[in-house]
């Protein structure tokens, strides 16, 4: 299956070609393709009450390698957004249009980034970071605001944490890491010759370098532990919407997995400093008197 081929289109084209039981799960998939991204292949074979080797069969003949092979070229139809009108905002959207493809278009990115979520290297980099005496978060353009709520989440877990984004600064703090430091870089192309130089030099360093990047991007090839999703979205003509939110949440899966990792203490912890916020905000209830 080709990477701009649409699912969708795919198998509304073959429709009357297939044979029966083909054609009772391609009209289960088409009523529904959000709910089939999620559906184990039991629970697909039993709405199209077919038996499991003909879903893996007509998953097969669509040019899957299997059924998660399939699903996940469904989502990435989604967020190609052939379901809908079109994802892209025209010149001739309006305030009843744009928000909504908008709002489609990132939450079928997330429904993609579930599927593909790497466990085993998330896994790891947690416990790089449970581990490490001082961390980094580095990124530039749109992926600093990502390392910026990076550094706002992980300062609680009373490690050192900083973030850069100046090219220079980037340079001479991963030139000057050491073992026991955790450089996290964060960029959606890893293509960015500042970051994949910092990576290298960092990594030269005997620090631990983590990205959050595309699979086999040259950031990726200088790293140690790579986060890699693909958030099908095209940076180079339009600005980053949806690599960013995934992005985004990829860094509350590491937040919430160092957590329980160091388990009771932590959250004491970080209770004592929500609890310090209290004194700080107006009751519920109190109305701001007019000036």
């Amino acid at each position: 299956m080709a990477n701009d081929t649409n699912v969708l289109t795919q198998i509304q084209a073959a429709l009357p070609g297939l044979s029966k039981s083909d054609t009772k799960i391609a009209h289960v998939v088409l009523a529904d393709p959000e709910a089939a991204t999620h559906a184990s292949i039991a629970l697909l074979a039993q709405q199209a009450n077919v038996s499991e080797p003909s879903v893996n069969r007509f998953c097969k003949r669509l040019g899957a390698t299997g059924y998660p092979d399939f699903k996940i070229w469904l989502a990435r139809s989604l967020v190609a957004g052939v379901r809908y009108i079109s994802q892209v905002v025209d010149p001739e959207d309006t305030v009843t249009t744009y928000p909504g493809k908008l709002v489609d278009n990132t939450v079928n990115a997330l429904l993609l980034a579930r599927e593909q979520l790497p466990l085993g290297t998330l896994e790891e980099a947690v416990e790089h970071l449970d581990a490490a005496d001082r961390i980094y978060f580095f990124g530039m353009g749109t992926s600093a605001a990502v390392a910026q709520d990076a550094e706002h989440k992980f300062f609680r877990f009373q490690t050192p944490v900083t973030t850069h984004t100046d090219p220079l600064m980037l340079r001479m703090l991963a030139a000057g890491g050491s073992q026991g430091d955790v450089f996290v870089f964060i960029s959606h192309t890893g293509r960015t010759e500042a970051i994949v130089d910092a990576a290298a030099l960092a990594s030269a360093s005997g620090a631990t370098v983590i990205s959050l990047t595309a699979q086999d991007s040259p950031l990726a090839q200088v790293s140690h532990c790579v986060i890699g999703l693909e958030a099908p979205e095209n940076t180079e003509d339009y600005l980053p919407m949806t690599s960013r939110i995934v992005h985004l949440v990829i860094i509350d899966i590491l937040v919430t997995g160092v957590t329980l990792k160091r388990g009771e203490p932590c959250i004491e912890h970080l209770a004592r400093i929500k609890e310090s916020l209290l004194p700080t905000r107006l009751p519920l209830n109190r109305k701001r008197t007019k000036t």
